[in-house]
């Protein structure tokens, strides 16, 4: 099973982008897929997180995450506020949203990581939200590259599952283009 946890902030659209990797896993043939918020007393701007898992047999497991495979960061800012790491297996994936090189990020122990400027990305394909830039579908072509667990030809369809008409084809855009551009630092095993 891989369990991948999403931070991000409310309104950024973190639950829609765990919604949509679900659907695009089971469209790609997986047999178990859940998507699940984790609410407190969120409010547009406040730390949330969402989480998927992905499995090639039915799920029975619906507890929170404690440890995910891959965590996907929308607001980078969170690095400093939330464990991001600490939610993060020894051997995870990191994905973030960030104008940084992964030298710059300075995150020790983190060896696995894939970063872009999403929020370039999703301005550049007009995916704007009361004058926010909407990153969370141009991290899921990040997630595609990265981890190659869910396919881009697979998160297209999940998209096109959840949206229709412009936004479909702006963000289908989107994630092509991440997917594309996202640099990815994962050094070979011994």
């Amino acid at each position: 099973m891989y369990e991948v946890i999403w931070h991000g902030r409310g309104g950024q659209g973190v639950v829609i982008a765990s919604q949509i990797l679900a659907e695009s896993a089971y469209l790609q043939g997986f047999k178990g897929v859940t998507s699940a918020p984790t609410f407190g007393p969120e409010r547009r701007g406040a730390p949330l997180t969402a989480s998927t898992r992905i499995s090639d047999a039915p799920i029975r497991t619906f507890s929170q995450i404690q440890k995910a495979d891959i965590a996907v960061v929308l607001d980078p800012s969170l690095l400093g506020i939330v464990n991001i790491l600490g939610s993060l297996k020894p051997d995870g994936l990191l994905l973030i949203n960030t104008t940084l090189n992964v030298n710059e990020l300075h995150l020790p122990g983190c060896n696995r990581i894939a970063t872009l400027d999403a929020a370039a990305v999703a301005v550049r394909f007009g995916l704007i939200k009361e004058s926010a830039p909407m990153v969370n579908t141009p991290m899921l072509g990040v997630l595609s590259k990265a981890s190659a667990l869910v396919s881009l030809e697979y998160l297209e369809k999940g998209l096109k599952w959840k949206l229709s008409g412009e936004a479909a084809t702006k963000n289908v855009a989107a994630v092509r283009a991440a997917y594309e551009e996202a640099s990815v630092h994962i050094p070979e095993s011994n």
